[in-house]
């Protein structure tokens, strides 16, 4: 690059930081006008720049900032490996994928196997499980964690399962005690969904580190984002080379962009009914997609890292302060529990209407919305009772009582690190106002108005 080109690059990297300073002003929150997202995008200046300086290199694919996310990542979960792709559904999707290679012999995964997972839930955690022609056994969900009974685990078990994938949920880890030593028992594979839970731990152990696979969702709404984005992490160089062939298009070659040559016999491979010699970079051992995404978003990535333990701390206080200001509210309210042995990082804030409550949770929810306070459902609910799964090939232990009730009562608001302390007094109070205490409301607001 030329001292000039070099020039004017530092100088659009500060006119940046001066837009957003500019674009982007922090407003005072004003109670009742102000609205209380669940979630959102957390910025500064610094993601800005990171983006406008990829933007300048004009490597649209992934490229130096997708090299350095990976590695940077990766060490933080002490995993030898991270592989970024474009949402943390396609790390769901490429993470089961991978287990129905042929290389992994007589432990891949055939059509017709079963996959271990819950009924309440997020889509797209079943949804590879289906879209790979295996089946999906569904156990309930205990309350109030709102993760696996592990007291179906062995009632799941049949000859034909070979997995388990079961997400942690809200940011709160399910009991990988039970469930490791259920993989382990039956020489199962394990995939944590980890994308509302970066960050948490169980008995001080990251989740994601207990897994063969693990996946995380940089959207928006969760703990880092990339806009869009997602990764796929393992400890295993022969899951990672899986995980990226399915990645990249199900190339059979594992060299970088711009690198080729890599195994030292580009051309004197004879995979299949291929001709000998047929160049290794358009062999294709599986059948895949392109997920990749680019360096753009990566960039994104890169600023965002930096700040994670600070937005990890922040989810967690504004948790505490909702479930301490809630805590008067429980004849009404079931209040989020989080495992034994865990320390969840928090995506929401889940609550449950119990039965016996003066009002129905469709109720509270258009009481809170009306209030500009947003709220979400519990995902799917229970995801046998959607439309996109009546019909397809499944398991069901139990009655899935409670997964009917989480579909029924469960909700959840925000807790993301763009809410200050007067939105999370301000949710305190609405909900006393919806319980009948007013007063609590009206002295939240006169103490606005006095400072």
């Amino acid at each position: 690059m030329s001292a000039k080109a070099e020039e004017i690059r530092t100088q659009i990297l500060k006119l940046v930081t001066e837009y957003y300073d500019t674009a982007f002003p922090s407003c005072d929150f004003v109670p009742g006008e102000t609205p209380v997202p669940v979630s959102g995008r957390f910025f500064d200046a610094t993601e800005l720049r990171c983006l406008v300086e990829a933007s300048l290199d004009f490597w649209l694919t992934t490229g130096r900032f997708a090299d350095q996310f990976e590695h940077e990542f990766a060490r933080l979960f002490g995993l030898r490996h991270a592989a970024l792709v474009n949402s943390g559904s396609s790390a769901n999707l490429l993470a089961l994928s991978c287990l129905t290679s042929p290389k992994l012999a007589e432990k891949h995964l055939n059509p017709g196997d079963e996959v271990i997972t819950v009924a309440a839930g997020f889509p797209t955690t079943v949804n590879p499980i289906v879209q790979n022609q295996l089946v999906p056994v569904f156990l309930d969900v205990t309350i109030p964690t709102y993760n696996v009974d592990v007291t179906q685990l062995e009632e799941a078990y049949s000859e034909r399962t070979r997995a388990v994938m079961l997400a942690h949920m809200l940011g709160n880890p399910f009991d990988l005690g039970a469930v490791t030593e259920f993989v382990r028992k039956h020489d199962l594979w394990l995939i944590e969904d980890c994308c509302d839970a970066v960050g948490a731990t169980y008995h001080n152990q990251k989740v994601g580190t207990f897994g063969d696979l693990s996946t995380v969702s940089f959207y928006p709404a969760h703990h880092i984002t990339m806009g869009e984005g997602g990764c796929v992490l393992t400890d295993s160089p022969k899951l990672k080379t899986l995980v990226e062939s399915f990645r990249d298009w199900g190339r059979d070659c594992w060299c970088k962009p711009g690198q080729e040559n890599t195994c030292g016999k580009r051309f004197d491979w004879q995979p299949g009914g291929l001709p000998y010699g047929y160049d290794h970079k358009y062999v294709y051992s599986h059948i895949g997609y392109n997920l990749k995404l680019t360096d753009m978003q990566a960039a994104v990535g890169v600023a965002q890292l930096e700040k994670l333990p600070k937005f990890i701390e922040t989810r967690r206080r504004n948790f505490q302060v909702l479930n301490e200001g809630l805590k008067d509210l429980e004849q009404f309210f079931i209040l989020p529990q989080p495992t034994s042995g865990s320390e969840p990082s928090w995506f929401g804030f889940p609550l449950a209407v119990r039965p016996e409550a003066p009002f129905t949770r469709n109720q509270v929810i258009r009481y809170l919305e009306k209030h500009k306070i947003a709220t979400r459902l519990l995902f799917g609910g229970n995801l046998v009772r959607q439309p996109a799964y009546q019909e397809i090939p499944h398991r069901v232990v139990g009655r899935l009582a409670n997964s009917d009730f989480v579909m029924n009562n469960a909700f959840w608001v925000g807790v993301y690190p763009g809410l200050p302390q007067t939105a999370l007094e301000y949710m305190i109070g609405v909900f006393h106002l919806l319980s009948d205490g007013q007063h609590m409301l009206a002295g939240f607001e006169k103490r606005c108005e006095e400072s």
